[in-house]
């Protein structure tokens, strides 16, 4: 009896527990364009806490990005989905996600990297903005697409504690932007990513350096571009696909990281 006792007990606190993740959709202005994040917290938890802002895919704000902020607010952090393409627009293929993702990646030189630095703001902006936030404690984190988008807001010189990206479009910044970065650098990398060049990681980790900016880049051996995603089965010639390991690592380098830049002195 004492036992079944115990085990309700520990599974009531379960469900208590997992009852306090609110979410929520939020809506945002970036510019002309209305954007619909994605809002994860868990209200067990008083006082203001620290903030991560999550930049998805390239195929919006679906389920994926969505998990990964209820899992950050598990942790007890709020954290907010960017909609970097406006009106919660998803992709469900890749000629769709694509066409999304060319307003800023097609036009790089013309407006496009301009263009994703001042919606990854708005969102930032969102976040910060949330009452139950510390605005000095605050992180972005980004997948595939939005690897590039958090890098981007670093590189634009957002108040950031910490950036991680995971598989991310690795970008180099510009001479101007160097002395702008305030945040902390972690890269996280598939070995085998064949949709880097060697050539562009090479100037990422030398414009880094001369920029004298705090970073950090780990290699996952065997993982290719998309490791974090379990939707991402493995195909033939691929270079995009799951590896259970690589994602398992580099949560916890993840979760390590922002445990660091979101310490109190």
């Amino acid at each position: 009896m004492q036992t079944a006792v115990v085990v309700l007990l520990l599974l009531g606190l379960s469900m208590a527990t997992q009852a306090a993740i609110k979410t929520e959709t939020v809506t945002y202005q970036a510019g002309d364009t209305v954007c619909q994040g994605y809002l994860a917290d868990d209200d067990a938890g008083a006082g203001p806490r620290p903030g991560v802002l999550v930049f998805p895919e390239w195929w919006g704000v679906n389920d994926f990005p969505r998990e990964r902020a209820r899992q950050l607010a598990e942790l007890g952090y709020v954290a907010l989905v960017a909609d970097m393409y406006g009106d919660g627009l998803v992709a469900t293929d890749p000629a769709e996600a694509g066409k999304l993702a060319g307003q800023f990646r097609g036009a790089w030189d013309t407006g496009g990297r301009q263009l994703m630095r001042e919606r990854a703001a708005a969102a930032l902006a969102e976040l910060v903005k949330n009452p139950r936030v510390d605005r000095q404690r605050v992180a972005a984190i980004g997948f595939c697409f939005g690897g590039t988008c958090a890098l981007e807001l670093a590189y634009s010189g957002a108040v950031l504690g910490g950036v991680v990206t995971f598989h991310g479009g690795l970008t180099v910044p510009e001479a101007a932007d160097l002395a702008r970065i305030k945040a902390h650098l972690l890269i996280l990398h598939g070995a085998d990513d064949p949709t880097i060049k060697p050539e562009t990681i090479t100037a990422l980790q030398e414009a880094l350096r001369q920029g004298k900016v705090d970073w950090e880049m780990i290699y996952y051996g065997g993982a290719v571009h998309g490791f974090t995603n379990p939707a991402n089965v493995p195909a033939a010639g691929s270079p995009v696909a799951y590896n259970e390991i690589a994602a398992r690592r580099s949560g916890q380098a993840m979760r390590d990281f922002l445990a660091e830049v979101f310490a109190k002195p």
